[in-house]
């Protein structure tokens, strides 16, 4: 019986192809809205995850003031020696990278480009994950005696040298010659927006005495060793470097200490967040959807009351009259969402592409995003299917 009564919701589907077709359209973009909507949000978070694994791992980044941007630069600066201490009384440090940033303009031949050069010694290569893709990276004596020698990254080769190997050649910033002695494999934008290629590093010398003009450090990248508590650790690194500054009892550090784990676990609650709104949001387009097929399924009780009458008046019972209306609408609702699904996946690829993320594809929403759409067809369908199998069989067919 079930299988006479799916044919017979086919055929009633089938006889108005038009106007299924448009009752199903707010399911179809529902489906489509909430999957896609999901899906650009989970490749989002991958991104923004596998972006902050780019920085380093076990990655603890020690800042002068407690505030980013303007606010933080009448802070106390670092010395070599807040270095040297960090490496020889925290057990669990694996290495640490002073780092001085200056923005400068790299000139080679006709073209130029403005950049920012890092100072820092090679500790900074291994603290970042930075892979060489040519080259190498600087000796004990150019460390030590601040020779003017670079390792540049993706962007300022392209920018400079177009498709040439770069290693060997001299690049002027500001008022000297740097030799170009290795080229970083491409990192990509960082999570935070910035492109991580755009970079000149030379040692650490070399940058605070001819650019800065001075010993200061600004930052301190510190890798903890594998294994290790890295919040153990950046307990001992805020006690060690308060004892190092003088700072009181009573008073505020005069530092932050960022571990990237959390910069991870921040971007990726807050990119889960914006996933589940715009989700939500979209999913009010299914409710809108359900209404639009109870309004064509009233219409259809009405047009087929005759239909109706002569079932009933053969020997039909109210419940086969129920279950072939609520049919009709749970297969109107499931080709929504099958067409839905289809046409998310197409978007969602083609805008992954687009926006540069992976595109993972999640079973989960894609088969709770169909059985929803199933369920409106028999919340939506079940009140016309009710009042067509409540119907009276002799004014049912007295109807025109």
């Amino acid at each position: 019986m079930l299988w006479n009564t799916l044919l017979l919701a086919l055929r009633a589907i089938r006889r108005n192809l038009l106007r299924s077709f448009l009752t199903i359209l707010g399911i179809v973009i529902g489906v489509a809205a909430v999957i896609t909507m999901v899906t650009l949000g989970n490749g989002a978070t991958r991104s923004v995850s596998d972006q902050i694994a780019s920085m380093g791992s076990n990655l603890l980044l020690v800042m002068p003031g407690q505030r980013f941007g303007p606010g933080s630069e009448g802070a106390q600066p670092f010395k070599s020696s807040d270095v040297e201490a960090i490496h020889s009384q925290i057990s669990a440090v694996d290495v640490v990278a002073p780092v001085v940033n200056k923005a400068a303009t790299a000139v080679y031949q006709a073209n130029n480009w403005s950049t920012v050069v890092t100072g820092s010694s090679n500790e900074y290569f291994q603290a970042g994950n930075w892979v060489l893709a040519a080259g190498r990276v600087f000796n004990e004596a150019e460390e030590r005696s601040g020779k003017a020698v670079c390792v540049i990254g993706e962007t300022v080769r392209e920018k400079l040298f177009g498709g040439q190997n770069p290693v060997g050649s001299d690049i002027r910033i500001k008022q000297f010659a740097c030799e170009v002695i290795g080229l970083l494999k491409p990192k990509g934008q960082s999570a935070m927006g910035s492109d991580q290629d755009d970079t000149v590093v030379m040692p650490l010398r070399t940058v605070q005495r001819r650019l800065a003009g001075s010993t200061d450090i600004t930052r301190l990248s510190v890798a903890v060793k594998a294994g290790a508590s890295i919040d153990a650790t950046k307990k001992q690194l805020g006690e060690l470097l308060r004892e190092r500054r003088n700072i009181g009892e009573s008073e505020d550090d005069d530092f932050r200490v960022m571990d990237t784990r959390q910069i991870a676990e921040m971007l990726t609650s807050t990119t889960r967040i914006l996933t589940m709104l715009l989700g939500a949001v979209a999913a009010v387009s299914l409710l809108v959807g359900g209404i639009g097929i109870m309004n064509i399924m009233l219409v259809s009780v009405t047009e087929r009351t005759r239909e109706i009458g002569i079932r009933l008046a053969i020997g039909a019972l109210e419940r086969e009259v129920l279950l072939q209306f609520l049919i009709e609408a749970v297969v109107l609702a499931s080709l929504g969402g099958l067409v839905g699904i289809a046409l998310a996946t197409v978007a969602s690829i083609t805008l992954a592409n687009v926006m540069q993320i992976p595109y993972l594809f999640d079973p989960a929403i894609n088969l709770l995003s169909f059985l929803f759409s199933a369920g409106i067809g028999v919340i939506f369908g079940f009140f016309p299917a009710r009042r067509a199998a409540q119907l009276d069989p002799i004014d049912a067919l007295r109807h025109e």
